[in-house]
């Protein structure tokens, strides 16, 4: 596995990879590995001749106030884990070479970055598409690979590809969860003992909409006032977000479900003491 810190050789060795017929698959993260970002990995390494795993903390898609300073890292272990798993290259800029003096330039997806996440972290998105698109550029990957926990930032993604013509397949892949349904996320780490015992009443509130949904229940502002009333119970969820209906694909919202509706997305945003996480369900109507 080959560490690669400069945009001019990663971009090199891509170049050649291409030029051999090899089809190239691209992971971008912020690093401090779990079992969700290697589930990406072994996805790309499955369905890539070649695969790189981007590790970058991105300061564009941090607040004033959040967690940038003190976003975990450890990047030798995550070097180990990303070789066990048979990735080709760690591609791991500095902020420098990835933002040269004088930068100026963002992209944003503009409507879909101001819902949901976006409503409590403005700016956010717009770091995201930035980075994202910069590292599409780098790599030129046939194939990215992005996980369904940022339900939101799939979608985004996905529309940034469409509406700038780029030539690439993005894939979603399934959140993967502890036993006790919390989903896996590098933030967990700064729960505390009783903050991470309680992080799962999250995954339990979509499963209770997914099952009142499954019984015939079919207004979604009833569902969501069940939800917000027992999430407001628990008196580690300092505050919520946000707790959504939203469609699959657009992430409109949905109030009361129609008769063409298949599927819909539940999703929520909550502070468990200090630490802000996200979850989503997939409920078929």
């Amino acid at each position: 596995m080959k560490i690669i810190k400069r945009v001019v050789d990663i971009r090199k060795e891509t170049e050649t990879l291409r030029k051999d017929g090899k089809i190239v698959g691209l992971v971008s993260t912020m690093g401090y590995f779990h079992d969700g970002h290697l589930s990406l990995m072994r996805r790309a390494k499955k369905e890539c001749g070649k695969t790189v795993v981007s590790i970058f903390v991105n300061p564009a898609q941090f607040g004033p106030g959040e967690d940038l300073k003190k976003y975990p890292r450890n990047f030798r272990r995550d070097c180990k884990l990303a070789e066990k798993e048979g990735v080709d290259y760690i591609f791991s800029p500095s902020a420098e070479e990835m933002y040269k003096p004088g930068y100026g330039t963002f992209v944003e997806v503009e409507t879909l970055s101001k819902i949901m996440c976006g409503r409590a972290r403005p700016g956010h998105f717009r770091g995201v598409c930035t980075v994202v698109l910069k590292l599409f550029n780098i790599v030129n990957p046939h194939r990215a690979y992005f996980g369904e926990k940022d339900y939101q930032q799939l979608v985004i993604i996905k529309k940034m590809v469409k509406d700038l013509n780029l030539n690439l397949e993005i894939k979603g892949c399934p959140i993967i969860r502890e036993k006790d349904g919390l989903a896996l996320s590098s933030r967990n780490k700064y729960l505390s003992g009783e903050e991470r015992e309680n992080a799962a009443i999250l995954n339990k509130c979509l499963e209770t909409a997914r099952e009142m949904i499954g019984g015939g229940e079919r207004n979604l502002e009833k569902v969501k006032g069940c939800i917000l009333e027992r999430l407001r119970k628990n008196r580690f969820i300092k505050k919520v977000d946000y707790f959504d209906f939203r469609n699959t694909a657009t992430l409109e919202e949905i109030k009361k479900i129609k008769k063409e509706q298949d599927k819909i997305l539940a999703a929520t945003a909550a502070w468990v003491g200090n630490t802000r996480l996200i979850d989503n369900k997939i409920i078929k109507v």
